[in-house]
């Protein structure tokens, strides 16, 4: 077996870290400081499991004649061309929109198993055992069913709580406007921010659904997670608005200044697909230890983990 103790002491004291209740910033903190330790394997993870999807992607857009290094939109100059090539990303062709929807269904397939991979991987950790990427990446896919059908009940709920109401809303907003523009706007804003509240709620208290299904090896994990997320719901919430409005910045910025340089092309959407793995990568990792910290609070695993350590000194 290739198992082996960690002996490094600043992994020790992750590990204490890893292994007790943590607050808002401690979260964050100790998820950027796995991050930066592991990242390479983390990254491995995510890269060996998705990355195929996206260079799939890559070599539809070539194939299909997207100009590999740059496709400049149409001007006189270059600020023409740069301006013009953020409209160009917005005007699709069919061959694309089909390329970019084959691959959204199935990183949507196996996102998840990557995650189950990181979550594995983060669970090592806790133990004070390193891990290998190819094991926990083995795990995850012999658990791909269980994966799949969470994921997939997930799935729905979410497009039943966001895409229904949102389209009722638009059609009742709509007609209200007809009879007065200033009372129907003001009437769509409220219920569009309160279908949104309530739909970030329900599926902050269900999203730890993958952990139910990696660990315990039980679908669809909703009921679990409701109970994981007791009275710290809100908590989860916040700390995933931090990572969106992180990774929001750091994608936008990237992307602006890739559709300059390079317009609609194939490079263009490779960097892209790399901004999405990286910041993939470093969510995932932040998700693994807001899921354990829950585990901690709400199941006692802290105790256990004291209990096991008394156990093992004292043999």
């Amino acid at each position: 077996m290739n198992r082996f103790v960690l002996k490094d002491w600043g992994v020790r004291n992750l590990n204490e870290r890893l292994n007790r209740p943590k607050g808002f910033g401690e979260i964050l903190d100790a998820a950027f400081t796995l991050c930066k330790q592991y990242f390479s394997k983390f990254f491995l993870i995510v890269l060996m499991i998705v990355g195929p999807l996206y260079l799939l992607q890559s070599m539809v857009l070539l194939l299909i004649g997207n100009s590999f290094l740059r496709e400049a939109g149409s001007g006189s100059n270059w600020f023409d061309q740069a301006l013009n090539s953020f409209n160009a990303t917005a005007n699709t062709t069919l061959s694309e929109d089909f390329a970019n929807m084959g691959v959204g269904i199935l990183t949507y397939i196996f996102m998840p198993v990557a995650q189950a991979a990181v979550l594995l991987a983060v669970s090592r950790l806790k133990t004070q055992h390193d891990f290998e990427v190819s094991r926990v990446v083995k795990q995850a896919f012999a658990k791909f069913w269980l994966i799949l059908g969470s994921s997939l009940i997930f799935g729905i709920i979410l497009f039943a709580m966001i895409f229904i109401p949102f389209v009722v809303i638009i059609i009742f907003g709509t007609l209200s406007m007809v009879a007065d523009p200033v009372s129907g706007i003001a009437i769509m804003i409220f219920l569009l921010l309160t279908v949104g509240f309530t739909a970030a709620y329900f599926l902050t208290r269900w999203s730890f659904y993958l952990g139910t299904a990696v660990f315990e090896n039980n679908i669809p994990g909703l009921g679990k997670s409701w109970h994981l997320t007791r009275e710290n719901s809100w908590r989860a919430f916040g700390i995933y608005i931090v990572f969106f409005l992180i990774f929001f910045a750091v994608s936008f910025a990237i992307e602006t200044v890739s559709i300059a340089l390079l317009g609609n092309s194939v490079l263009y959407s490779i960097i892209m697909n790399l901004v999405t793995l990286l910041t993939t990568t470093v969510f995932t990792v932040g998700y693994a230890i807001l899921y354990f910290d829950l585990k901690i609070r709400q199941d006692g695993d802290d105790l256990k983990h004291m209990i096991d350590d008394y156990q093992n000194n004292g043999t």
